[in-house]
Order: structure tokens, then C-alpha cells, then sequence
């Protein structure tokens, strides 16, 4: 139940090992928090352009039922939907507001207006207790009732399906009839938004589709969940809005095409740098041609509008393709105009500009989730070369008895039988076959990290209160600070205490305390202390016993 005696040395030793792993797991989890932040702000913008846009079409297409009164039967179903759409959000918004002031302990009301970067500075945004309570329970019987996954996942459902029954009842009636390509297209989307389970377990536990984005999740991914929901029926709507319109003889052009985009200042960043990117929806029409719109490069707006030529760039699925040949390295600049022809004959002039770097070859290798390998694990990792196309580059390795496996597009699976160096080397495609790109690279490749038990959620606590004992009903493991894809299992379970003075033992297989074990968790006397020993396998099969004390506060 105790290891060896350890000298002072030792001890002091062991103890800034601790704190040097634990500062290096705080940075780690710090950048990972910032991303949700980050990607969940753009997400948000996304969709509040969505619901601008959306508006300004809404208005658009009840003003042209005056020159066009066959366009009133479609509008009438529009804002049929637009209604729907609009009560699924709000409750959305609803159940993300209740989330974050459970998760956050603050009053009724206040997580209206509650934002993610205000939790990463003054809240919990990595916490994921109370989201995972509220929303699943235990994964393998999900709650179900008010503020749930499963009830966000039926009113998903129930408004998918009225969609669908709306659009099947305008194809009975001449006067809403869609064209049957447009029909057809919009339940295909409709469809593709419905909750599906992809039927993978964890811990043998079959997991639905609420357990797969919400289960054991920190705050900051489950608002950026529920928030890329809200956009995603945001976007159905546009496009709904884009067809119904066009079937009435609105639009002149249709857009059919919403597709993300990433647009950043630049993609060169250097060590120590803030890389900065717009993530939005953008829409275009496939079937935009040059008598619509031009893209004309190396003039502004006003010289397109007087007349003045410029090189035509390539219309394809409505966008422009710009390519150019990168001759020598150096900074390279662009900029034109997209001349966009009105439903009323007129034109409109948008000017744009965009600059690249060329840069000679070279080769970078990145392990993706931390700056080591570590043997019985799989170690994503990308490679990229300077110049080159993810597809037309390669890695060998060398050494910890390395396997490689490729899942294309430059990012590569890596396990290991052993520790210590590993050497990568990147080969890129050129048009003189495949070439080294600079030198190889070196990785250290260490063990797992030993567990420890968790219990209520934290790492080998010293003391806890007998009212957070008493609830209780499963050891977990993991292991503490480590921020990597390690799944750690407990086989058994020894729990030893007191109860009313008796020396009590309990047997548990798994990691579910029985019988005799919730007693000794729920009666333990005050003061006293709660023993647990685990047999804990890691990701690489090994088996490790693990003892902690718990003293029993009141």
C-alpha cells in the first residue's frame, strides 16, 4: 500500500519534475482553449452574417410580390419555415446560455450575454463536468427531458422533418411547386443535418450522437458545438430562401453554392507570431458566367467601369480561378475587380487585392499534439514542404522501432515498439522526381506517462468531503496534466475504510465501485482515510497498480 522510502534529494528531485510537467501542460492546455475561443468567435460571426443576409433577402423578395404576385405563395412558405428555423435557435441559444451558467455558477439569465473568452480569462471554459451532467449523464443511459442532448436532438429532428413535410405539401400545389432538382437538392441538405450516430464505442459503450458532442467535452468545445448547429440551420435557411425566391422569379441569379472560407492576413507565420484567420460562409452560383460576372485582374473599379481591359481570369462553379506560374522568391502581389451584373441590367464594381510569398524548397515535420512521440500510442503527425502539394510529399523513419502509416494529404499515423530518437525525412514530388527536402529531423520518443486514479473528476485527491464521496459510483484513470489521446483503463478495484470503527474491504472488477465499496465511500468515518488500489492498463497494454489515500473530511 506504500512504495519505498524515498531521501530528500529524491523527493526534491520528483517534486520539480512535477511542477515542470504540470507548467508545460498549462501552456499546452491554454493554446488549445484559445483555439475554441477563436474558432468558436468565427462561428458566431458566421452566422450573424447568415441572419443579415438572410433579412436583406427576406425584404428583397417581399417587395417583388408587387411586380410579381406569383411570388406570394412562396414567400408565405419562406416564413413559414424562417419561423421554424427561428424557435430551433432560440432554444438552442437557450440551452447554451443554461450550460454555461451551471458550468460557471452564475445567476438565471446572466449566460444570455456570457462569452467564451470571458470564461478562458474568468471562468471554467475547460470545464466539463456539469456540461457532460446536464446535457448526457452516464453515456451509456443518456438523460433524456428538459435542457438535454436528447432533447436538442428530437427538436432537431421534429424540425428537419417539418421541413420536409412543408417542401412535400408546395409539390402538390402548382402555385409553390419547386423545380425537382431544387427539391430534390434541398432534402439531400436537409438530410445531411439530421443527428446521426457513427456507432463507435468507448469503453464498450455504444455512443449516440449526443454522447459524440457533448460527453466529457470542457465548455469551450460544447458552445462551439451548439453555436456551428444554430449556423449550420442558419445556412439551410439561406439556401431554402435562395430557391424558394428563384422558383418564384425573384432572382436572376441563384445561389447555390455555400461553401466556408478561410481567409488569412498571411500564411506565413514565424515562431513566436499570432497566426490570425476569417472563418465565414460564402455564397456563390454555379452557374454564373462571364456575361454575369468577370474577374478581371490588374485594374481597379473605376477603370473597369470606363472600359479599361485588364486579364480575364476563369470562371469555374461561379469562382474565379487565379493561377500563376511562382518564379523567383520573394513577396508577390495581385489585386482587380469582380464586375457583377444586377438583376436589373446594371453592374457592379468590387475591387480586390491579395498577396503570396515564394519561397525556396524546404521541409517542416510537426508531431500535431505534442512536441514528443510516445511509445503504445498512435502519433498524428503532418508533414508539409515549402512549394510542394501535401499529396506529392512523403516521410520515411528511423529508429524506437517507428511503424509509419500514411492517411494522405501530407498527415501520417506513427506508433512505436520502443523509446528513445527517431529520425523523419521529408521527400517532396518535383518535376525531377522525388527530391530530400533539407535535413532529417530529430524526435524524442519517450514512454506513457504512469496513472493515477481519478476520483469525481479529480487526479489522487488527498481529502475529500463525505458529501462528495457519498455520490461516488466509479473510479476513473488518466493520467494528470498529460494532454494527448491516452486511454487508460481500470481493470480493478481494492477499497479499503472504516466504517463506524470496523476495517471494511471492497472488491470491485472494473471500474464501477460494488456493493461493499459504495458503503465504505458513503460511511467511511470523519477523519479517517479511504484507500484504493488500482490495476490500471495504459494504451500499450501495460499494467500498473496505483494506491492512493483519501481523507475523509466532513
Amino acid at each position: 500500500m506504500a512504495g519505498g522510502k524515498e531521501t530528500p534529494r529524491q523527493k526534491m528531485i520528483g517534486m520539480m519534475y512535477l511542477v515542470l510537467t504540470a507548467l508545460l501542460a498549462m501552456n499546452v492546455t491554454k493554446q488549445v482553449l484559445k483555439g475554441y475561443v477563436t474558432v468558436n468567435e468565427s462561428v458566431v460571426k458566421s452566422r450573424h452574417n447568415l441572419e443579415d443576409n438572410n433579412k436583406r433577402v427576406t425584404e428583397a423578395f417581399q417587395q417583388a410580390i408587387g411586380g410579381n404576385p406569383g411570388a406570394a405563395p412562396y414567400y408565405e412558405k419562406a416564413l413559414e419555415v424562417q419561423k421554424m428555423i427561428n424557435e430551433t435557435c432560440k432554444y438552442i441559444d437557450k440551452l447554451r446560455a443554461h450550460v454555461s451558467e451551471e458550468n460557471e455558477k452564475l445567476p438565471k439569465g446572466s449566460g444570455d450575454t456570457l462569452t467564451l473568452k470571458w470564461s478562458l480569462k474568468n471562468g471554467k471554459i475547460d470545464g466539463y463536468d456539469d456540461p457532460t451532467r446536464i446535457l448526457i449523464g452516464d453515456p451509456s443511459s443518456p438523460k433524456t427531458g428538459e435542457n438535454t442532448a436528447k432533447e436538442l436532438e428530437g427538436k432537431i429532428n421534429s424540425l428537419l422533418n417539418g421541413i420536409i413535410g412543408v417542401m412535400d405539401k408546395m409539390q402538390t400545389d402548382p402555385k409553390t411547386k419547386l423545380y425537382p432538382a431544387d427539391y430534390e437538392a434541398l432534402k439531400k441538405k436537409i438530410n445531411s443535418l439530421k443527428p446521426v450516430s457513427s456507432g463507435e464505442k468507448e469503453d464498450g459503450i455504444v455512443m449516440d450522437w449526443g454522447s459524440e458532442n457533448f460527453y466529457h467535452l470542457p465548455l469551450g468545445a460544447v458552445t462551439c458545438n451548439l453555436n456551428k448547429i444554430a449556423a449550420d440551420l442558419k445556412s439551410l435557411e439561406a439556401e431554402m430562401l435562395g430557391v424558394f425566391s428563384s422558383a418564384s422569379g425573384k432572382l436572376a441569379i441563384k445561389f447555390d453554392r455555400i461553401i466556408a472560407r478561410v481567409v488569412a492576413p498571411s500564411s506565413y507565420v514565424q515562431v513566436g507570431q499570432q497566426y490570425e484567420a476569417n472563418v465565414f460562409l460564402a455564397a456563390s452560383s454555379s452557374k454564373l458566367g462571364q456575361g454575369d460576372m468577370e474577374v478581371i485582374l490588374g485594374v481597379d473599379s473605376a477603370g473597369a467601369a470606363s472600359g479599361a481591359k485588364g486579364e480575364l481570369i476563369p470562371l469555374v462553379n461561379g469562382e474565379g480561378e487565379y493561377r500563376v506560374a511562382a518564379g523567383a522568391a520573394g513577396d508577390k502581389e495581385y489585386k482587380g475587380v469582380i464586375k457583377y451584373k444586377n438583376p436589373d441590367g446594371t453592374f457592379k464594381y468590387y475591387p480586390f487585392s491579395g498577396e503570396y510569398k515564394v519561397a525556396p524548397p524546404g521541409a517542416s515535420v510537426s508531431a500535431d499534439q505534442m512536441n514528443v512521440f510516445y511509445r503504445g500510442v498512435v502519433n498524428p503527425v503532418t508533414a508539409a514542404a515549402a512549394g510542394i502539394a501535401p499529396g506529392d510529399v512523403s516521410i520515411s523513419a528511423s529508429g524506437a522501432g517507428v511503424k509509419v502509416v500514411q492517411k494522405g494529404g501530407g498527415k501520417y499515423e506513427l506508433t512505436f515498439s520502443g523509446t528513445g530518437d527517431c529520425m523523419i525525412s521529408v521527400s517532396g514530388k518535383t518535376k525531377d522526381g522525388m527530391k530530400a527536402q533539407g535535413p532529417p529531423f530529430k524526435f524524442r520518443v519517450k514512454p506513457l506517462p504512469k496513472p493515477d486514479i481519478k476520483v469525481g473528476g479529480k487526479f489522487a485527491p488527498p481529502e475529500m468531503k463525505k458529501s462528495e464521496l457519498s455520490v461516488v459510483s466509479a473510479i476513473g484513470a488518466g493520467a494528470a496534466g498529460f494532454d494527448f489521446a491516452a486511454n487508460y483503463i481500470v481493470q480493478s478495484l481494492e477499497v479499503t475504510g472504516k466504517v463506524k470503527g470496523k476495517l471494511t474491504q471492497g472488491t470491485c472488477t472494473g471500474s464501477s465501485l460494488s456493493g461493499d465499496a459504495l458503503n465504505i465511500f458513503r460511511g467511511a468515518d470523519a477523519n479517517s482515510k479511504i484507500y484504493v488500489d488500482a490495476k490500471i492498463k495504459g494504451p500499450d497494454g501495460a499494467i500498473t497498480n496505483v494506491t492512493t489515500g483519501i481523507k475523509v473530511a466532513k
